[in-house]
């Protein structure tokens, strides 16, 4: 465990900080034969990430067509889903069909954050059933605290980068105009404001059509 806790520190690529973390997750948690993780990022749209295999993503895709299932469960309501046999499993009755057929009979889901209209599951997949024991729970609890934090890191990363482009857009809007009509910088800054209000548009959006028009054409 503090092995891979070192190795996502290394990583800079989400995607591979989950690859490493899915497969770690076959390796440790007892009875988990496949594992993945499952995005929701808006009303019935579904991500399948980091899959270990064929299986998970076929399963993922099952479940993002049916909308219902022990991921979608974890991802949009309960911290953990659990199923010990899908045979007999009422929760989901036309996933579960669907799942036995593909061969998958037990299957523990991790909530691993809600933002918005985004969310994620960390899924693991067994072929026979009771497949998942205590231990199973605990190691998988950990293994998705893990993987909260990698996705979150990359989200509030992109989310900094967003910010500072924004920024140094509306710097360069503000000096094109500056430049354009010999006004102060705060000048500048207010005539980007009301654009941006009388418009009913964001002041970055603004910006970046100042900058894009060029010199002379604000």
């Amino acid at each position: 465990m503090a092995d891979l806790a070192r190795s996502m520190s290394d990583e800079t690529d989400l995607e591979s900080s989950l690859e490493r973390l899915t497969a770690a997750a076959v390796e440790l948690i007892p009875g988990a034969d496949t594992a993945g993780i499952l995005m929701v990022t808006g009303p019935s749209e579904f991500e399948s990430h980091a899959a270990t295999s064929e299986l998970t993503r076929r399963v993922d895709k099952i479940q993002a067509e049916l909308g219902e299932g022990p991921c979608v469960d974890a991802a949009l309501e309960a911290e953990m889903t659990h199923t010990a046999d899908l045979r007999s499993e009422p929760r989901w009755p036309r996933f579960s069909a669907a799942a036995v057929e593909a061969g998958v009979l037990s299957m523990l889901s991790f909530r691993l954050f809600t933002h918005g209209d985004e969310s994620g599951a960390l899924n693991l997949f067994a072929a026979e059933p009771g497949s998942f024991d205590a231990e199973s729970m605990h190691v998988g609890g950990v293994l998705a605290a893990h993987a909260a934090i990698a996705v979150l890191s990359s989200r509030k990363e992109l989310q900094f980068k967003s910010a500072l482009a924004s920024r140094d857009l509306i710097g360069q809007a503000k000096g094109m105009l500056m430049e354009r009509f010999a006004v102060r910088a705060e000048q500048a800054f207010q005539m980007i404001v009301r654009l941006s209000q009388e418009t009913n548009t964001p002041v970055s959006v603004i910006a970046a059509r100042i900058v894009e028009a060029g010199p002379g054409r604000n």
